[in-house]
C-alpha cells in the first residue's frame, strides 16, 4: 500500500541515462532498490544525493499527492492512460547539466513550452483523484518563499511550481555549497559526456508510489501514442 503517488517523466530503463542516475542517486526507482554509487574523488556521493535520493531519477510531471476520499489507484491508472493515448511525444532540442539555485540538475535546452503543455494537462485532468493538502501541508510548503501566483496554486492544485511556474528538471543533488556543487557538477560532467542528450525524447510517462519508507516504485509506465 502507498501513502502517495507520482507522475514523472523517468528514462527509459537499462538506458544509459537511467543507469547514470539511479546509481548516483543510490535509488534505483523502476527495480525498487538500492544501488551502489559512483566513487568520484572528491565528492561524498551519497551526502550530495541524500535529499532526492528518495524519489529515484526523474522529472516532475504531476507532483506526489495524496488520493482523494473515495477515489482509487485503479481510476488514477485508468485516467492515466487513457491521457497518455491522445498525448504526443514531446522531443527536447537536448538537456544540460545546471545549477538550479543550490541544486544541481538535468534541464531542457531550447524550447520546452510542448512539454510545460503535457505537465499542465496531466496536473489539471487528474486533479480530481488527488487529496487536497492540509495544513500542516500548507504551512510547510510555505516556509519558501512563494510568490502570490505560487501560493494560489498551492492552493488550488497542491504544488506551487505548476503551470506558468512550471520548469522541468531532472533533479541529481540537494542543496550544496558552492565549492561542493562545483565539484559535484564537473564529476557529474564527466559521467555524462558519454551519454547523448540531444535530442531527447520523452515517450511515456510513469505512475510512482511511495512506501512506507518514503522511497518511490514504479507502478507502471504509459507509453505516449497519441
Amino acid at each position: 500500500m502507498y501513502t502517495r503517488y507520482a507522475i514523472y517523466h523517468t528514462p527509459e530503463a537499462g538506458t544509459p541515462l537511467a543507469e547514470l542516475g539511479a546509481a548516483w542517486l543510490g535509488w534505483d526507482s523502476a527495480q525498487g532498490s538500492a544501488r551502489t554509487h559512483p566513487n568520484v574523488d572528491g565528492v561524498d556521493v551519497a551526502a550530495v544525493t541524500a535529499t532526492p535520493r528518495k524519489y529515484g531519477f526523474h522529472g516532475t510531471i504531476k507532483p506526489p499527492f495524496r488520493l482523494a476520499e473515495g477515489c482509487s489507484i485503479d481510476e488514477v491508472r485508468g485516467a492515466l492512460a487513457t491521457l497518455c493515448a491522445d498525448t504526443a511525444p514531446v522531443t527536447l532540442t537536448g538537456l544540460q547539466l545546471a545549477q538550479l539555485g543550490r541544486f544541481l540538475a538535468l534541464v531542457p535546452t531550447g524550447d520546452a513550452s510542448d512539454l510545460g503543455a503535457l505537465a499542465a494537462r496531466v496536473v489539471q485532468d487528474l486533479d480530481t483523484f488527488r487529496a487536497p493538502l492540509s495544513e500542516t501541508e500548507l504551512s510547510k510548503r510555505r516556509t519558501r518563499r512563494l510568490s502570490p501566483a505560487q501560493d494560489a496554486y498551492l492552493v488550488r492544485w497542491g504544488y506551487p511550481y505548476v503551470l506558468d511556474q512550471f520548469r522541468f528538471h531532472m533533479t541529481l543533488s540537494g542543496n550544496l555549497d558552492q565549492a561542493t556543487a562545483q565539484q559535484a557538477e564537473a564529476a557529474l560532467n564527466q559521467l555524462l559526456a558519454p551519454i547523448a542528450l540531444t535530442p531527447y525524447r520523452i515517450a511515456g510517462l510513469t505512475l510512482l508510489g511511495e512506501d512506507a519508507e518514503g522511497m518511490f516504485h514504479h507502478i507502471h509506465h504509459y507509453a505516449l501514442t497519441g
